[in-house]
């Protein structure tokens, strides 16, 4: 078949915590400001979009790359160009990590906890990487991924 037609609904929901999930770690208040900081930016970010915050500013994105990988890459590339320190930083994904190479990347710059959708089959494996880290993991289950 040839052709074809992608529709899209406006993402418009303003999402708190209620509903998410803490898959790993143990984020404080400013760590959720971040968290749901990014999570708002990133829903007006083009797929596959990485944000990367830290005190409430955005330092980083990684956007519309065919590889997950690449975005958040990216995205830390930008910010240490542009001479943003990513210790303690936190970072969204639209959609899920489908393997621990994209967190490991972002933990190996700094960032200290990650906001994604969950829903990959390799979960526990991300999960895990990101717990060996020492840093925190949330989930909430809704992915924003925009085209």
């Amino acid at each position: 078949m040839v052709g074809g037609l992608l529709a899209q609904d406006r993402d418009e929901d303003i999402e708190d915590r209620e509903g998410m999930i803490v898959v790993c770690g143990d984020p404080g208040e400013s760590d959720w400001g971040d968290l749901l900081f990014a999570w708002r930016v990133c829903k007006h970010v083009t797929s596959n979009a990485i944000v990367i915050v830290r005190d409430l500013r955005t330092v980083g994105i990684g956007a519309g790359q065919m590889s997950r990988v690449d975005a958040v890459r990216i995205a830390v590339e930008k910010a240490r160009e542009f001479g943003h320190d990513l210790a303690g930083a936190v970072l969204a994904s639209d959609a899920f990590f489908p393997f621990p190479d994209g967190p490991a990347i972002a933990l190996d710059a700094g960032v200290r906890a990650i906001i994604q959708p969950g829903g990959s089959k390799r979960d526990a494996e991300v999960v895990s990487a990101v717990q060996a880290a020492g840093a925190t993991m949330v989930f909430t289950g809704r992915r924003h991924f925009r085209h």
